[in-house]
């Protein structure tokens, strides 16, 4: 049985075709829906028409892949939007499915249950995912969701390219203090799912165009991090758009990103971070195919 999920983040839109056992594709369209949220707590009509134009593009892949089943979640912005009503409405017209509007602990344990999928030795790290408006902290325990991800803390703090040395000092200090706040525990291995970690990940690989292949499972240094951070906060949007690598339209929110990542390993006392590219996608397709 073949089935379509897709994840609606605050970002990127995201969508999985597979039986389980093949993967149809995997889809990203990054249309910035809960840009200004954070000021205005309404989805922007800019965004919700940019993301309606990527849905209606998914489902018509659903439909052309005649999923038996198909599945949406919406995470941090549509949580938080006064207007997500209409928003979902349209959203359900465009995917052939009204999609779900999850808690942060949801979001959490699809991350959880996507990337436990290949872990060596079984799923006993703590998860990290980072989007755009929030990020989890998972494991086996429980679910920690904070309301920090690239897009708020890049509105928040860090809107420049390059961005000054008291610019960066501040935005590390303000996302340490949201993670001292919240009761991490520490673990002994790090996993990092969603679009934060992968591009961070192929852009510590240095590769000449992004290879999901070669950026699942690549391990990065709590160092390697760090350095890469200095570097995309003296770089200008236009340079940070031509890494390659990258997708050019992350460009201006992957310093945040890299921010929010480090503090992630600080906060879990880690040293490096495992990537994946399994993630709450996966999870979710799990669900719908009834797989333990």
């Amino acid at each position: 049985m073949r089935v379509g999920v897709v994840d609606i983040g605050t970002n990127s839109m995201r969508l999985l075709i597979t039986d389980g056992a093949v993967e149809t594709g995997r889809w990203v369209e990054v249309t910035g829906l809960g840009r200004g949220i954070d000021q205005t707590g309404l989805l922007s009509p800019d965004g919700v028409e940019k993301t309606l134009i990527a849905l209606g593009g998914f489902g018509r892949l659903m439909d052309d892949a005649a999923v038996a089943k198909r599945a949406a979640i919406a995470t941090s912005a549509t949580r938080d939007a006064a207007n997500r009503a209409e928003f979902l409405e349209r959203a359900g017209d465009a995917l052939g499915v009204i999609p779900q509007v999850v808690s942060g602990e949801r979001e959490g344990r699809l991350a959880y249950a996507g990337a436990a999928l290949d872990l060596a030795g079984g799923p006993t790290a703590i998860v990290s995912d980072i989007g755009g408006g929030s990020t989890e902290f998972v494991s086996e325990s429980g679910v920690i969701s904070v309301d920090i991800g690239s897009v708020r803390l890049t509105e928040r703090l860090l809107p420049n390219r390059p961005a000054g040395a008291d610019e960066l000092r501040a935005a590390r200090a303000h996302v340490s203090g949201l993670f001292a706040r919240a009761p991490v525990a520490a673990g002994s291995e790090v996993v990092g799912v969603a679009g934060t970690w992968t591009s961070l990940a192929a852009i510590d690989l240095d590769l000449p165009a992004y290879r999901r292949e070669r950026v699942h499972h690549h391990r990065m240094t709590r160092r390697a991090l760090a350095e890469l951070t200095e570097k995309l906060a003296s770089m200008t949007l236009a340079r940070t758009a031509d890494i390659p690598g990258l997708d050019p339209a992350r460009a201006p929110v992957i310093l945040a990103g890299a921010v929010v990542a480090e503090s992630v390993l600080d906060a879990l006392d880690a040293g490096s971070v495992l990537v994946s590219e399994r993630d709450s996608l996966d999870g979710l397709a799990s669900e719908l195919l009834g797989l333990p």
